[in-house]
């Protein structure tokens, strides 16, 4: 992280300076930034009743609709392309309809239906984000959530399923020692 960039809390990296947290898509950013969509999605779904101080519930739902604009049509290609019985193909689709119907949809009057809808747009944005990684076969660290990009950047995590079987999973490195084993 260098100069100016900005932690998820707002800090900044270079001098530790707390100012209230961005969001968007920085510049240079691929148009599908999981990490980032997921980021501004944990701004809105925390379990209090109020965002944090410094965000504006506007300017956030404006955020998640454009990040739910550049997702949609990628998850839409992704899953067109598979197979017409595929399963994850059609669970894809289904939240492509749901998400293209929150974003005709308007938020009601005042401040906690702002809320509200923000968060309806935030879980939306969410399922598209898995969807997402799952149909480029991105994979996701089962201890921070987040994408796996290079091969040498994790280790395997075998655990047993509910079914029984053993299932192998991956970590970071770095979150390793996170994930207990049972």
């Amino acid at each position: 992280m260098t100069t100016g960039q900005r932690t998820r809390s707002g800090t900044d990296a270079a001098d530790g300076h707390r100012e209230p947290t961005t969001i968007g898509v920085e510049s240079g950013a691929s148009a599908v930034d999981v990490l980032v969509m997921r980021q501004t999605i944990a701004l809105v779904l925390p379990a209090e009743d109020e965002l944090p101080p410094g965000l504006d519930i506007d300017t956030l739902t404006m955020v998640l609709r454009g990040h739910m604009a550049l997702i949609v049509p990628e998850v839409e290609t992704k899953a067109l392309a598979l197979h017409k019985e595929d399963i994850p193909r059609y669970c894809a689709l289904a939240c492509v309809g749901e998400a293209n119907g929150k974003l005709r949809a308007r938020a009601g009057q005042g401040a906690y239906a702002g809320l509200v809808f923000a968060r309806k747009l935030a879980r939306s944005l969410a399922a598209l984000c898995d969807h997402y990684e799952t149909l480029t076969g991105m994979p996701i660290c089962l201890a921070c959530d987040r994408a796996i990009h290079r091969p040498g950047e994790s280790v395997p995590y075998d655990r047993v399923s509910n079914s029984g079987g053993a299932v192998t999973s991956h970590v970071h490195a770095a979150c390793a020692n996170r994930v207990r084993r049972t």
